[in-house]
């Protein structure tokens, strides 16, 4: 029997490749002439970059830039094996995870470092980058990432702004760069959300950063402030603001798009293309996949759902294994899921059950791995 391994992270625990580390033992247990083929995978948040540069045989590049609170740290950007793609996860430079909670603070926050990262990788001479920006602590509308890259945003006393979601309401006027530059970007997400407006990335993702409503009103005034400043400047159409992912990442898609000619592209469906899923399921038997937690989104383009979509076409089972089930039955297999079971056997604190996920997956592996041989026989 072949069976695929293509779990996401397991935030707080496991990344993609330890969940299939311990995937993988565990069916060694059940089924010990099984052939296993890992594939950890990502939707373009947490763990996006090392899937891809491991995936393509690259290499990871550090370099000393500006986390969201603008204090120096180390962060990579991958290069592909072959030298021509730059892959960039805006998570480990402009991500939550990089603040603590009393530092949340949404309208102070920005994604100047994501633009060093981006800058650098451009001048590391590459053709393409491709950039997943999940997980972000900023709702900049990318105007951080665009300073790096040599824009410069000034208020109507004609003075510089600071790059930041707080003045994002000042902006009075834009200066492009001098050398803009040609390389393709490629965005990987799989949020929807338009920039502004109701379902927008202010008033939707805002209050995870740290946003009070006030202060949700106002980044979401700044948001429109900026797409006009944009349509006027002849960047872009008003209606760049409505695509869907504009609002990513507190609207660094939007700024991607606008001042970088970036594309969107699901995130999931991007990674499942670059690393060969597609191809894998041509002799696969059965697929084990997983994630923290599965829910109503995992439904929504989500990395397992598009998972069971491909394996549906080949008539390929899915099992799937998760920290915490919150999807119902009904949804489940509506998904075209054949299992799908939590990891906790019972009721821990969340520092153990962080602490001991691999080995509780292990154990999870091997049993959804025994009972499907045994319902299959």
């Amino acid at each position: 029997m072949q069976i695929i391994l293509a779990p996401d992270k397991f935030r707080g625990s496991l990344t993609a490749s330890q969940a299939c580390e311990a995937m993988a033992a565990g069916i060694r247990e059940a089924l010990p002439e099984a052939i296993t083929h890992s594939l950890p995978l990502s939707d373009g948040g947490e763990g996006f970059l090392e899937t891809l540069v491991q995936a393509t045989h690259g290499s990871l590049h550090p370099i000393t830039c500006h986390d969201p609170l603008m204090r120096k740290i180390e962060a990579c950007y991958g290069i592909s094996g072959d030298g021509q793609t730059a892959f960039i996860e805006m998570a480990t430079v402009s991500g939550l995870a990089l603040l603590k909670p009393e530092e949340y603070q949404a309208m102070q926050t920005s994604t100047y470092g994501t633009g060093e990262l981006l800058k650098a990788a451009i001048e590391a001479g590459v053709k393409k980058v491709i950039l997943g920006i999940g997980g972000s602590a900023t709702t900049d509308g990318g105007i951080g990432m665009a300073q790096a890259l040599g824009w410069q945003f000034f208020d109507e006393n004609d003075q510089l702004v600071e790059a930041k979601g707080a003045s994002l309401s000042t902006i009075h006027r834009i200066e492009s760069p001098a050398n803009p530059s040609d390389v393709e970007l490629i965005i990987a997400s799989d949020v929807t959300a338009p920039l502004f407006g109701p379902n927008g990335a202010a008033y939707v993702y805002g209050p995870q950063k740290g946003a009070s409503p006030e202060e949700v009103e106002l980044l979401d005034k700044g948001l429109r402030n900026l797409a006009a400043r944009i349509a006027e400047k002849g960047l872009g159409i008003s209606s760049l603001a409505e695509v869907p992912g504009a609002g990513a990442a507190g609207g660094l898609g939007f700024g991607l798009m606008a001042f970088a000619g970036a594309t969107i592209r699901p995130g999931a469906e991007l990674v499942m293309e670059l690393t060969g899923f597609q191809n894998a399921l041509s002799n696969a038997d059965l697929i084990l996949t997983g994630e923290g937690k599965l829910d109503e989104q995992s439904l929504q383009g989500k990395l397992i759902g598009r998972i069971c979509q491909e394996a549906q076409k080949r008539q390929i089972p899915v099992l799937a294994l998760c920290g915490t089930l919150a999807a119902k039955p009904a949804q489940l297999q509506a998904m075209g899921l054949t299992y799908a079971a939590s990891i906790l056997r019972s009721p821990v604190s969340l520092e153990e059950a962080l602490q001991t996920a691999a080995e509780r997956l292990r154990e999870a592996s091997f049993w959804a791995v025994h009972l499907y041989c045994v319902g299959k026989n």
